[in-house]
């Protein structure tokens, strides 16, 4: 008997999962309000497929499945689910699979990280998805030649700050001390740098004023550490590093919007997730 693939994907899986699908969509609601341990997981993947009557899978890792549906067809989670793989048979030339999961917090920097600071009990999460782990906290196509536009909606504590790759909106307050953040739909890109920033966190603004427009700045840290954000500094830096590569580029910067978070416990040094 093969070997189970566990959570690796292998070059020749991943050719062959591009050359059969296109992806047009993701819309991610995420439920940060359900604990301490898990959070709610919705995604709603839109796909098309080269060859109709295929089969392929989805990657989820580490997560309770309740729930798969694949053009409108109840899928067995007790069958389809196993080794970080979700299979999907039966492909139409044009699909939609929605998958309800609730997946795992993690303090290893790994999916979705939950920080609670010692100094005064305030909660924090960041996501740190490079390489593969973007299927820690929603349903993807886990490569990345398989680029897509996601739609974040993230419900929340209504008193946290919530910090995705589009521009925040404004929160819509569903009582019970929660509120929900719907993101407007991301450029296209990978999965991996996709993001989600959410807690307690102290928040500082500036504009950068450019050849090509203004780009909206954000400074983020954790309350304990406001008194080390030296905002006028970073956006000194940030301003001048913008400028420099516009000129060098003679390109926009493409994300709209340029927030920096200073996350606790981080285990990468940095990350370029798309303006975030």
């Amino acid at each position: 008997m093969a070997p189970m693939p566990g959570t690796n994907l292998t070059r020749d899986e991943a050719a062959t999962r591009a050359a059969l699908l296109d992806v047009t969509s993701y819309t991610i609601d995420l439920d940060l309000t359900t604990g301490d341990t898990h959070f709610g997981s919705v995604t709603t993947l839109e796909f098309t497929c080269r060859e109709p009557g295929s089969s392929t899978f989805a990657d989820l890792v580490d997560a309770t499945v309740h729930e798969v549906s694949l053009n409108g067809r109840s899928v067995d989670p007790a069958t389809a689910y196993s080794d970080s793989r979700i299979a999907l048979d039966d492909l139409e030339a044009t699909n939609t699979l929605m998958v309800k999961a609730d997946c795992r917090y993690t303090n290893t920097g790994e999916g979705l990280h939950r920080f609670v600071d010692p100094v005064d009990d305030r909660v924090y999460l960041y996501s740190q998805f490079e390489v593969p782990d973007a299927r820690r906290v929603f349903t993807t196509f886990e490569q990345p030649d398989l680029k897509s536009v996601f739609t974040f909606n993230v419900t929340a504590p209504s008193h946290w700050k919530v910090v995705s790759n589009a521009a925040t909106p404004e929160p819509r307050d569903l009582g019970d001390d929660r509120a929900v953040w719907n993101f407007p739909t991301t450029k296209r890109m990978s999965t991996y740098i996709t993001a989600i920033v959410a807690g307690e966190y102290h928040a500082e603004f500036d504009t950068y004023l450019g050849k090509h427009g203004e780009i909206p700045l954000g400074f983020y840290c954790r309350q304990s550490l406001v008194e080390h954000l030296d905002t006028a500094d970073l956006a000194r830096t940030t301003k001048q590093s913008f400028e420099f590569f516009e000129e060098q580029f003679d390109y926009p910067y493409p994300f709209g919007k340029y927030d920096q978070l200073f996350v606790p416990e981080y285990n990468m040094g940095a990350m370029e997730n798309a303006g975030c």
